[in-house]
């Protein structure tokens, strides 16, 4: 796979230069000095939220369960922004292809120019960087906020401080982070902080150099204060590749998304203002794995965190903007299934209890561990399923008993399935195969469907609220949003 990738960026590179397109700023007609101005003052507070993999089906999947598990009437319960007075439907492709990845969808958002999949704050041929809207903030004497589910040097956090030809170069992009100006970090943790072969000075080490306060428990969160001064928070408790944990998954007491976003703003209130990035960053993760009970409670998570700055908007109705977004679409989500026809069942995903990742974490990792692949039954996970997904095995058909048998014995290694290893992505997208078919099922028999492991090209949602929010309608590219926020912020860019 690494090298398909490599393979695939090259030859996308290569397309662009010789077809001269990757210096475009944008692929519409906006740029600064046609956009419409705004009419009077500036948005001082800006939010940016950004669903990782959040399109309108995910948001409408949140939507139609928050009201399913109340209801067996046909309706939904609205989110807090989709009430926003104002929405715009974005397109997400880059300069390689028409399905993004978050490196280049994110450049786009935070620069206004196109590039290739993998590649933060470059241009296609990996030799001019690009200043990003978080620098511009600083520079114009607001304090500066970033925010994630997922790791801080994940490609989405990372575009709003980082360069670097390829989003896996983790450590440059935490060495970055250490060495910048942003007063306020929070979410997963740095992954790789002292290299790939743990060879390198430790990157929080150097955040400290440089004056950040390092905080890795709940207890130091809460006890933090207006005037700490620039701060690094990261997790107590860590789930699948340093990430927070799912909102499904995340116990009494610790800090949700909503909690971090309180925080920034206690600790970036200040005269001059600040912009603050907040990333729910699982969603998309959550789409990867066709895990929809994952992925809806983190949009709800998500929508939280939104509410937080509506009520600091209210108190800041002429100086604040909120901005809520999606990179792009992940999983090929849809609201409908050959197998429940023209019926939806979300009360369905409201028995689930455990996200994909802690099904492995906490059930099947200690089973393999204990039991042999020869003393495996299925019948010794029966109650965890029930328990954890709402998943009666006795109530579904004999093909959907004979798909999890088959994905059970995947999982627990047996000699009679390996000639079938071909098809092992196409089934289960290389997640745990008892796991994800477990979550398939579920998903079906809610009616929901999935087209994709991967992301897909279809355009996103972006909702606006505050000062200068008319300037977020209308049908767009991703790369105008950077020229919006300037515009609205009262920011000279520099192109």
């Amino acid at each position: 796979m690494k090298g398909k990738l490599i393979f695939r960026l090259f030859v996308s590179a290569l397309v662009c230069v010789m077809a001269l397109s990757c210096a475009v700023k944008t692929s519409s007609n906006i740029t600064e000095e046609n956009l419409i101005a705004p009419s009077k003052g500036k948005a001082k507070y800006v939010f940016l939220f950004i669903g990782d993999g959040m399109a309108m089906t995910q948001i409408n999947a949140a939507e139609v369960f928050s009201a399913a598990r109340q209801s067996s009437d046909i309706n939904i319960t609205r989110l807090g922004f989709t009430q926003f007075p104002v929405t715009g439907l974005t397109t997400t492709h880059d300069a390689g292809t028409f399905i993004t990845d978050s490196a280049s969808a994110g450049t786009a958002i935070a620069t206004g120019y196109k590039t290739l999949s993998g590649v933060i704050n470059m241009d296609a041929t990996l030799t001019n960087n690009y200043k990003n809207i978080a620098e511009y903030a600083k520079e114009s004497g607001r304090k500066v906020g970033i925010v994630s589910s997922v790791t801080l040097n994940h490609a989405t956090p990372a575009v709003f401080y980082g360069s670097v030809p390829s989003r896996g170069n983790t450590y440059d992009l935490a060495v970055q982070a250490a060495n910048s100006n942003v007063d306020y970090f929070a979410g997963g943790a740095f992954s790789q902080r002292t290299g790939r072969n743990r060879d390198q000075q430790d990157a929080m080490e150097i955040a400290k150099s440089n004056g950040f306060t390092y905080i890795d428990t709940t207890a130091g969160f809460n006890a933090l204060k207006a005037g700490a001064g620039k701060v690094i928070v990261v997790a107590e408790r860590l789930q699948d590749s340093e990430a927070m944990p799912y909102e499904i998954d995340r116990k009494t007491g610790e800090p949700s998304l909503a909690d971090l976003t309180k925080k920034g703003i206690e600790l970036l209130d200040n005269s001059g203002g600040f912009f603050m990035m907040i990333e729910s960053g699982k969603i998309d993760w959550a789409g990867h794995a066709n895990d929809a009970g994952a992925n809806i409670h983190d949009v709800l998570s998500l929508d939280a965190a939104i509410n937080i700055a509506v009520e600091f908007a209210k108190r800041h109705p002429n100086e604040t903007l909120i901005v809520v977004t999606g990179d792009h679409e992940t999983g090929g989500m849809t609201i409908g299934f050959a197998g429940t026809q023209y019926d939806t069942f979300f009360d369905k995903i409201a028995l689930q209890k455990r996200s994909y990742v802690a099904f492995d974490e906490e059930i099947l990792k200690p089973y393999k561990a204990r039991v042999s692949a020869a003393d495996a039954k299925i019948d010794d996970l029966l109650p965890s399923i029930k328990e954890s997904f709402g998943v009666n095995y006795d109530s579904l058909t004999a093909v959907q008993k004979e798909q999890i048998q088959f994905a059970f014995q995947r999982t627990m290694g047996s000699e009679q399935i390996r000639s079938f290893a071909e098809d092992q992505y196409l089934l289960y997208g290389g997640y745990e195969p008892l796991t994800v078919k477990l979550t398939q099922i579920l998903n079906q028999t809610a009616g929901i469907g999935w087209t994709s492991y991967a992301h897909t090209g279809v355009p996103v949602t972006t909702f606006a609220y505050g000062i200068h929010q008319e300037i977020f309608g209308g049908y767009y590219d991703n790369t105008d949003i950077f020229y919006k926020l300037a515009s609205a912020m009262n920011i000279r860019v520099n192109k």
